[in-house]
């Protein structure tokens, strides 16, 4: 089980110094979605070249042209690039076929999708990496939760690794363990604490022990 950190609200220099206080205690960081609209794709340049020890995860949420945004993601130091699960089967494929070309991995968001479990069956045969139950900044503010989710898609993936991201914070992390994803994606749990290097170390215990 892998630890990823998410980093949102901040900018290049920013990420930096959060990266640095924590980079022992993480296996991936994600450039978040809205760093790559405000920064574009320097952030996760900057952040591969600061930190080539880690894997990056550009989280690009590509919703059309595929294998054309995993190219310029990959080019520009990405080893994960995420695509949405409510794009087209020919989006996700386009990225798979790009992805494998240079060796990097395709990681399908399931926000907003209707049918968790249908969809997460599909997406696995189109031969992506990861798939990941998120519960979305607005879906929180809800006090929506991706547990049961991951459960359901768990019982259906044979192929990907799966993953899970939304609002996980060090008390619920041991019942996001229980369900075995192959990925915990932490953001606000790490980026918004005190002591980001001790939380961050805790939590990697807790993973690592799984």
């Amino acid at each position: 089980m892998k630890l990823q950190l998410a980093l949102d609200l901040v900018d290049i220099p920013g990420a930096k110094e959060v990266v640095a206080e924590v980079a022992d205690y993480i296996d991936i960081v994600e450039i978040g979605t809205p760093i790559v609209i405000n920064e574009g794709l320097h952030a996760v340049k900057a952040i591969k070249d600061a930190f080539p020890q880690l894997t990056v995860l550009a989280d690009l949420k590509i919703m059309d042209a595929g294998g054309y945004e995993v190219m310029k993601a990959s080019e520009a130091g990405a080893d994960i690039i995420t695509v949405l699960g409510v794009s087209d089967d020919s989006t996700i494929k386009g990225a798979v076929d790009e992805a494998k070309k240079s060796g990097k991995e395709v990681l399908v968001d399931l926000i907003n999708v209707k049918d968790i479990k249908g969809r997460a069956a599909e997406v696995d045969a189109l031969g992506v990496d990861y798939i990941c139950v998120h519960s979305g900044y607005d879906h929180q503010a809800e006090g929506k939760n991706s547990f049961e989710d991951l459960q359901a898609i768990k019982s259906v993936v044979k192929q990907a690794k799966t993953a899970i991201a939304g609002g996980i914070k060090l008390d619920t992390l041991p019942e996001v363990i229980e369900a075995k994803p192959d990925l915990v994606i932490v953001g606000g749990g790490i980026t918004g604490q005190d002591d980001k290097k001790a939380v961050a170390a805790e939590m990697k215990r807790l993973v690592s022990q799984s």
